[in-house]
């Protein structure tokens, strides 16, 4: 959520920064509201000190025996017009609530222009894209050779973008979070983190899904409310809310492997064919909680520990810096991880980097208390998939296959593998 002030003072401005993601909004409106927001705040209180100095006139009058009904009618008449005022008070502060939880975040300098993806920004690339001597398969001819990938099946057990593996690719995702978690702990400085698979619509609206984007989520129960996560963000970020943080303890640096669920309720069509958009998925988050003073930094160096995942399974990748009309609502800034599928022939996302600055902080509470002022005051937050599993697993089929079809371990993946270095159906191909 953005700092009220900034409306108050700086409207123009952020009429200006919001119309760079092409977000409808309405200073006229927001203006009006305001000024029945201020015209019936100044109301509330003034009918607040007109009742206290009334009541205070009674116990005066009470005091030297005076007949006090009048005055005793009139605070009641008072009662009756403040109640109906805080009442009024109450409707317009939900009326802007409900408002500023709908803006997007203003974006940071940095960000390109832009409407689409098409006006994202390469910012490098790294790593050899695959030369093969035959035509390389997707991960689902793939899949089907090796019998490791079941897409029926999974239509069976629950519906369409659901998937089952089977043997050495089922194992393979796990090495695959395996060394994650094991990079991110050991060599990036990450405290490992478990959290609940389920989160409140408190925990949601304070990283921004609720109650902008209901439809992408999974709706487990209404009493209490509780949704299948989306991603591990949602509840790894929550740890902090309501909390002050004493500066001593920043960063806070977690790392989270957990299923996310989501509906895809504005993807109709799009990537119907394999792994590529599930409705259930494994991923490895990464989450830092930093000073504002750090978060620039602090995402540059978080996208660096997932693209180091990549240089570890030698994954072709290019960095890519999102436009104004690609970046997340919640976002200030966000890099994309685009890995190399030679099934596609194509970069494909595979991890997002952003930097939410204190949007979610301000719906979170999440504060540090600065030891200058020794006043609580927003930290920033970030995170970033450290990456999205079942699209590793993708991209080492694809890059590591033979001609026959098998897959190569990658060197990274051996030590977790069990002894196996190669993926095949064991049936002859000749």
């Amino acid at each position: 959520m953005l700092d009220p002030r900034l409306f108050r003072t700086e409207l123009d401005f952020v009429t200006e920064q919001l119309s760079r993601r092409s977000f409808n909004f309405n200073p006229v409106s927001y203006t009006e509201l305001e000024l029945r927001r201020k015209s019936v705040q100044i109301k509330t209180q003034e009918l607040q000190n007109e009742r206290n100095s009334r009541s205070k006139a009674i116990g005066q009058a009470k005091a030297k025996g005076e007949d006090v009904q009048l005055l005793l009618d009139e605070v009641q008449h008072l009662g009756d017009a403040l109640k109906a005022a805080e009442t009024e008070l109450t409707e317009i502060q939900c009326e802007m609530e409900t408002l500023m939880e709908g803006i997007p975040n203003i974006l940071d300098v940095a960000v390109p222009e832009g409407k689409s993806e098409e006006f994202n920004v390469e910012l490098s690339r790294w790593g050899d894209v695959p030369v093969f001597d035959f035509e390389p398969k997707d991960h689902v001819d793939l899949g089907a050779k090796l019998k490791g990938i079941d897409f029926e099946l999974g239509v069976k057990i629950a519906s369409s973008r659901f998937v089952v593996l089977t043997g050495p690719l089922a194992r393979l995702q796990r090495a695959i979070i395996q060394l994650m978690l094991d990079t991110h702990v050991a060599e990036h400085g990450y405290d490992e983190t478990y959290v609940p698979f389920l989160a409140n619509a408190a925990s949601l609206r304070g990283t921004g899904q609720l109650p902008k984007f209901e439809a992408d989520l999974f709706k487990a129960s209404d009493d209490p409310a509780l949704y299948l996560i989306p991603t591990a963000e949602v509840p790894v970020t929550n740890r902090v809310r309501d909390e002050i943080i004493e500066a001593k303890d920043l960063p806070l640096k977690y790392v989270c492997h957990s299923p996310c669920f989501r509906s895809e309720a504005g993807a109709y069509g799009r990537d119907v064919r394999g792994m590529i958009r599930q409705h259930q998925f494994e991923k490895v988050e990464l989450v830092q909680i930093v000073k504002p003073e750090d978060s620039a930094q602090a995402h540059e160096e978080l996208t660096s520990h997932a693209e180091n995942i990549l240089k570890k399974l030698n994954l072709p990748y290019r960095k890519v810096l999102l436009c104004a009309g690609d970046t997340g609502f919640s976002s200030a800034k966000t890099y994309d991880l685009e890995v190399w599928l030679p099934g596609q022939g194509a970069y494909r996302e595979i991890s997002s980097c952003s930097n939410f600055k204190d949007f979610q902080a301000r719906r979170l509470q999440a504060r540090w208390r600065n030891p200058e002022t020794g006043k609580p005051e927003l930290v920033h937050t970030l995170n970033g998939s450290g990456l999205a599993a079942g699209r590793t697993l993708i991209a080492v089929m694809e890059n590591y296959q033979d001609a026959q079809g098998r897959i190569r371990i990658p060197e990274a993946l051996l030590p977790y593998m069990g002894g196996l270095d190669v993926i095949s159906t064991g049936v002859s191909d000749a």
